[in-house]
């Protein structure tokens, strides 16, 4: 697969590593696992099988032998030979298809699924892409132009094709459900109510390390010493400035700031999602219902994989 048009930070992500976090080497991953999972669902893979993350701008990309493929969250202007495709269905592409992502409509990331094998050598148990740290993916790093990527066992697939109403929207208004984190009892009452009845900005200097944020400053937060300790997908943390930053999957695997609250597993993957400029809000629940919410979203995303 030629890449006449490499994106923006196109890369391999997998479901990401583990057992690594003591080497100093993050999780990493896909940012949004669900979109992944729907996407290599189509194709018949599993769910964690290897796939492209495209970010704001896609790709241009000739295929060099025939295969099935899928694209599943973001939605961009998608084309195959210049005729429009869409997201959510198994595509059938031949030796010379060229497919090329134009305009972003919604969202931030989308998943390229393929019915083949990539091939190329786990690192440290992942073809997860750690951008930041160069380990994994393609030689290290993201996608350039001109990078021709091989696969092993390629072939085409029965059609299928996702639901309407199965399908996820991006608006762009986020509202992001957390629990309690190791430091929130450090807050005091005003703080933890300030922080959960503000709405905030993502900030532009957002990536798959952190995510910014911008709007109210949590008052007196520069007050707050603690010991640096481990960091995982969803932390938000409490910046000298008094602003949060939400701990993302290329992320560090250790922090000093103050983390206010745990975005919980079953919203994780709207992260994946956020861009410049969106809207996000926050509201505390307690563990009970994040379980029960979080089975919830496995029952959903397996009713699916499994039909």
């Amino acid at each position: 697969m030629l890449f006449i048009k490499a994106g923006l930070q196109t890369s391999v992500q997998d479901f990401g590593r583990t057992g690594t976090m003591h080497l100093g080497v993050s999780h990493s991953g896909a940012m949004d696992k669900t979109s992944l999972s729907l996407a290599n669902y189509l194709v018949g893979n599993q769910k964690d099988n290897p796939a492209l993350e495209i970010t704001f701008i896609g790709p241009k990309i000739q295929f060099q032998t025939s295969m099935s493929i899928a694209v599943c969250g973001a939605q961009f202007d998608l084309y195959l030979n210049n005729e429009l495709v869409f997201n959510n269905e198994t595509i059938d592409v031949v030796q010379g298809d060229v497919l090329e992502f134009d305009k972003l409509i919604s969202g931030a990331r989308c998943y390229l699924a393929f019915s083949a094998q990539i091939n190329l050598e786990k690192q440290l148990g992942s073809l997860s892409t750690h951008i930041t740290a160069r380990i994994g993916g393609f030689n290290n790093g993201q996608l350039k132009d001109s990078d021709q990527l091989e696969f092993l066992s390629t072939l085409v697939v029965p059609a299928k094709l996702l639901d309407k109403s199965l399908t996820q929207s991006f608006s762009g208004n986020y509202l992001l459900r957390c629990v309690e984190s190791v430091e929130t009892h450090h807050f005091s009452e005003a703080q933890k109510n300030q922080f959960f009845g503000s709405k905030y900005k993502i900030d532009q200097q957002s990536n798959r390390m952190g995510i910014r944020l911008n709007g109210n400053k949590i008052n007196d937060s520069e007050k707050i010493q603690i010991t640096s300790s481990g960091l995982t997908q969803g932390s938000i943390q409490i910046t000298p400035s008094g602003l949060p930053i939400i701990s993302s999957v290329d992320g560090q695997t250790i922090g000093g700031y103050p983390r206010i609250a745990n975005i919980i597993s079953a919203d994780l993957s709207i992260l994946g999602q956020l861009k410049a400029h969106d809207t996000i809000s926050f509201e505390l629940i307690d563990l009970e219902y994040a379980s029960i919410l979080f089975k919830q979203k496995q029952a959903w995303l397996k009713s699916i994989l499994n039909s």
